[in-house]
């Protein structure tokens, strides 16, 4: 190698060197410039601002459950419920969950918090598919549960429950796509995601239900005819009230027990609601023990068949069972040991008889 090669060579070293040199010194410099900007606090400084966006509470996220209990009384405004001051509410839970047993979860993640007044506007809408109610839950920023949307609040995400079966049959393809269609929407409105079981698997889930259901469904009904006169509403009406129904809902009279539950219903037999503008007279009515909507009691067919026969007196009709034949003297305690068989059935299957879930199923 000549001299002109070797001095070539280590030019090209020492240029190098020179080079590395360089930008060591420049990085170093811009390092101390950028430490010497933000306060030594000891943290990191693009960590600080998420730290301080993190719970404070349990840590825990909370996904709906099976054992929801009934949910906290709320003041609630125009379907939202009002702003909440401080972080009691954050760090407090609401207990109403999305029922595993009988209803399944779509969940919609959001990348950025969505203040509550802007969802619960949006989510108004989101009520059934179909034949099945959908149920909108969500969780806050901090991480807390919530049965109903708040305003002064963030949230993180929304879940959507939707019930798997009613007394309409197991939820269908269909049912299931518009959910997912609704959830999807409101993902798309607020910049999220949406995360949900398999179709398949949902379908299975659904038709399973219904099976159970079907097997535990059942109405006890008798029903009165006019012996002499056929009646009028207003005869009607102001029976029912003597003999302690309530006021008409879904075109029925419900008969309420001391808990506030119903306990059977009296309507006419024709199905035309009571408090329509139906035939001018009634010649039947009905009443109808819906056994799995009906707290259990031991004696649930003979205090209808006692009420049936005291508002025939008033009305002079006969009281006769669903086949037509009049309701023998002592019928009431051989159906309503039926029905206690019946009642301990719906409760092994998890589906007590007059529960919030129940209601839900059979409704």
């Amino acid at each position: 190698m000549s001299d002109l090669q070797t001095g070539l060579i280590a030019l090209g070293v020492l240029a190098i060197v020179v080079v590395l040199g360089l930008n060591w010194w420049q990085d170093r410099r811009a390092r101390k410039q950028i430490q010497d900007g933000f306060p030594d606090s000891g943290k990191d400084p693009l960590l600080h601002g998420v730290e301080a966006g993190l719970p404070k509470a349990d840590g825990v996220r909370r996904e709906p459950g099976l054992g929801a209990a009934e949910a906290a009384e709320a003041n609630v405004i125009g379907g939202m419920d009002a702003p909440v001051d401080g972080a009691a509410a954050v760090q407090q839970h609401d207990t109403d969950e999305a029922d595993e047993a009988c209803e399944t979860v779509i969940d919609v993640s959001f990348l950025e918090p969505v203040p509550g007044d802007e969802l619960a506007a949006f989510t108004q809408g989101i009520r059934h598919a179909g034949q099945k109610s959908l149920r909108v839950f969500a969780e806050t920023a901090e991480g807390a549960h919530r049965s109903a949307i708040r305003g002064g609040e963030n949230y993180a995400s929304v879940q959507v429950a939707v019930l798997l079966a009613n007394r309409s049959g197991p939820l269908s393809a269909g049912e299931w796509a518009e959910a997912l269609s609704r959830s999807r929407v409101l993902a798309d409105r607020f910049d999220g995601t949406v995360e949900a079981s398999d179709t398949q698997a949902v379908l299975d889930r659904a038709n399973k239900l219904d099976a159970v259901c079907a097997a535990l469904d059942a109405q006890v009904g008798l029903t009165l005819v006019a012996s002499s006169r056929r009646w009028s509403s207003g005869d009607v009406l102001t029976a029912a009230r003597e003999a302690g129904f309530s006021s008409i809902h879904d075109g029925r009279l419900p008969w309420v027990d001391q808990e506030g539950a119903v306990r059977f219903t009296l309507g006419r037999s024709d199905g035309v609601s009571l408090g329509s503008a139906g035939p001018a007279t009634i010649g039947q009515l009905s009443l109808i023990l819906d056994v799995p909507r009906a707290p259990a009691h031991e004696h649930a067919f003979a205090q209808m068949a006692q009420v049936a026969r005291g508002l025939a007196t008033r009305l002079e009709a006969t009281v006769v069972d669903d086949n037509g034949r009049p309701l023998a003297d002592g019928a009431e305690a051989a159906i309503d040991k039926q029905l206690l068989a019946l009642y301990a059935r719906l409760e092994q299957s998890g589906l007590k008889a007059g529960s919030v879930r129940a209601l839900r199923v059979f409704g």
